[in-house]
């Protein structure tokens, strides 16, 4: 029998998770986008050289397509590459590593390295769990989120664990892209990253994922996935093998200024 928390955990996610797949928050004018592969880059993405000499490869410097926030963003303010770190007790988040780079450019011609801008990242750990959420039963913990500035060749790079899932969704993570002039926010994106089926299906196989029955949720039929026109294809991190565990790349196209 389900655990009576865990149970109400469940259900409070699932309103939350329904209510915010019906607020498509379209960032641009709706575009074509490229899918990628987990073995290698898209065929149609090409590497541009702006002005400053900075190489910056999106797929074919398409606008990426917003997505609901989702559950759960918390502003912590926590400027660090390694989010696997819970800041409030020094443990260590278990999973299988994942260092994730995202790259932000300014999509048009040539596509423009968008330098100085604030990534946030946050994901569930292996268990489905997002950290500092009252329904959680995380608050106060940080495990698992965090921000950095992008670089002059508009990347940023986190050292994480591979997401778990939670039922209703597949498996991906947040992110949010800001930029400011002072205090004033000039710039505020979000979106989600989403993995191959078949990586998932990989990873869930090795501890602590594999002591969870089996996820109910795939990419096809995800809420967010599959909105507006499988959405959610756009949104596939490239992901490789490393000795301990994955590593994915995601390139970011903001129709900005």
């Amino acid at each position: 029998m389900l655990d009576p928390m865990l149970a109400a955990t469940i259900s409070r996610r699932r309103m939350i998770v329904a209510g915010f797949a019906v607020a498509w928050a379209s960032f641009a004018a709706a575009c074509s986008g490229v899918a990628r592969s987990t073995s290698s880059p898209s065929a149609s993405s090409t590497t541009t050289v702006t002005p400053s000499g900075i190489t910056v490869a999106t797929p074919a410097c398409v606008v990426t397509p917003a997505e609901t926030e989702g559950p759960y963003f918390v502003d912590e303010r926590l400027n660090r590459s390694d989010i696997t770190v819970d800041p409030s007790d020094g443990s260590v988040r278990p999973g299988t590593p994942l260092t994730l780079t995202l790259t932000v450019a300014k999509a048009g011609s040539p596509c423009m390295a968008l330098a100085g801008a604030q990534v946030d990242l946050w994901h569930c750990d292996a268990l489905g769990l997002y950290s500092d959420v009252p329904a959680e039963n995380s608050s106060g913990r940080r495990f698992l989120r965090g921000y950095q500035t992008t670089d002059s060749g508009g990347t940023v790079t986190f050292s994480t664990i591979y997401p778990g899932w939670y039922r209703g969704r597949a498996v991906h993570v947040h992110f949010k892209v800001r930029t400011f002039s002072g205090s004033a926010k000039t710039l505020e994106f979000t979106s989600q990253v989403f993995f191959d089926d078949a990586i998932s299906d990989e990873a869930y196989t090795q501890s602590p994922y594999n002591t969870r029955g089996s996820r109910d949720t795939r990419n096809a039929n995800d809420m967010v996935y599959t909105t507006n026109g499988n959405s959610g294809s756009k949104l596939l991190a490239n992901v490789s093998r490393t000795a301990t565990g994955y590593r994915a790349s995601f390139a970011v196209g903001l129709n900005v200024a």
